[in-house]
């Protein structure tokens, strides 16, 4: 799966969910450690390597589309979405799965496009309150 999403000299292009905006995703190590390097024009953004298989069993246990709720770091996330788990004491690693401080937000917003790119999710594409469900 890691060589699907690409390296440093070539990433995977996806698209945010109202598809109105480009972004990169890509592998790399950092202090040992598997990470998504996620690229947004010059904001780069890291995710836990988990988030992808944690965020994928989480839809299949969920069973139903859920909303993606994306929001940054320093606002709240509606309980209940995609953005809500992956800031969540209840989730797999017990709390954020951004791991750069001040821009550990918007998972709800670049984690989607990428399950629905390794085709393990299901994502909508209207111009606002984007859901997504495991495939």
């Amino acid at each position: 799966m890691k060589n699907k999403i690409g390296t440093k000299e070539k990433p995977m292009v996806l698209k945010t969910p109202p598809l109105t905006s480009e972004f990169t995703m890509h592998v790399d190590e950092k202090e040992g450690k598997e990470v998504l390097v996620c690229t947004v024009g010059k904001t780069v953004l890291l995710y836990d390597m988990r988030a992808i298989n944690d965020l994928h069993t989480m839809l299949k246990k969920h069973g139903d589309w859920m909303d993606l709720g994306s929001a940054d770091e320093q606002k709240p996330a509606k309980d209940g979405t995609v953005e809500a788990w992956g800031r969540s004491e209840k989730n797999p690693v017990g709390g954020w799965y951004g791991l750069k401080k001040g821009l550990r937000g918007r998972f709800g917003m670049y984690m989607p496009p990428l399950l629905e790119a390794l085709g393990l999710a299901e994502v909508t594409h209207e111009a606002k309150n984007n859901k997504m469900k495991a495939r």
